[in-house]
């Protein structure tokens, strides 16, 4: 993926185009979650913190800078996040926002069906159950919210108390991680 690729998905992404999101995500969702893991040592602390990073970059995506590497931004965002929560947590203080104001949150589009959102739903409900328990809690709660209780994202943001892009971006890792599971299971 040269430099022009990502720079091309990312002002499509600004432009608010759904398949440019998911393509940044999946290309960068591993450096920074591995950057995190190296640094909080917790696989749920360091994926919850990927997630806000993804969250935090989709809604302030205009405000990148093209003269920088897209990586290294994420990562700066990624160690910002993570310095906020030790020092939130030093003082005592848990809450389970982030601060990702209300006026930006749909950034990332919430419409046409993706090739993700096909695959699951073609799938045959007992199969794609043993598939949805092979996905980390936190995964199959946002799954089960969208595709077996029908909820919008406002409706799973509010449910599950926790800012809409996060759901957002959890929801878009869940399905592509879910969409792997199926795809490696029907390639065997």
């Amino acid at each position: 993926m040269t430099k022009n690729d990502i720079l091309q998905q990312i002002r499509l992404a600004k432009s608010g185009n759904q398949s440019a999101f998911r393509f940044l995500l999946d290309s960068y969702w591993n450096d920074v979650y591995g950057f995190q893991l190296k640094r909080v040592k917790d696989e749920y602390e360091a994926e919850d913190i990927t997630i806000e990073t993804f969250a935090k970059a989709f809604d302030k995506i205009e405000t990148f800078n093209e003269k920088y590497t897209f990586g290294t931004w994420l990562i700066t965002i990624s160690k910002n996040i993570q310095i906020d929560k030790s020092r939130k947590r030093k003082a005592s203080i848990h809450s389970k926002t982030t601060d990702t104001s209300d006026e930006h949150v749909h950034k990332i589009a919430d419409v046409s069906p993706t090739p993700e959102d096909k695959l699951i739903t073609e799938q045959h409900l007992d199969e794609l159950l043993q598939f949805i328990k092979q996905l980390k809690p936190h995964y199959q709660d946002v799954i089960n919210l969208r595709y077996f209780q029908e909820m919008s994202y406002n409706e799973i943001s509010e449910h599950l108390d926790e800012p809409l892009n996060n759901v957002k971006v959890r929801l878009l890792r869940a399905k592509k991680l879910l969409s792997e599971i199926i795809t490696q299971n029907h390639s065997h």
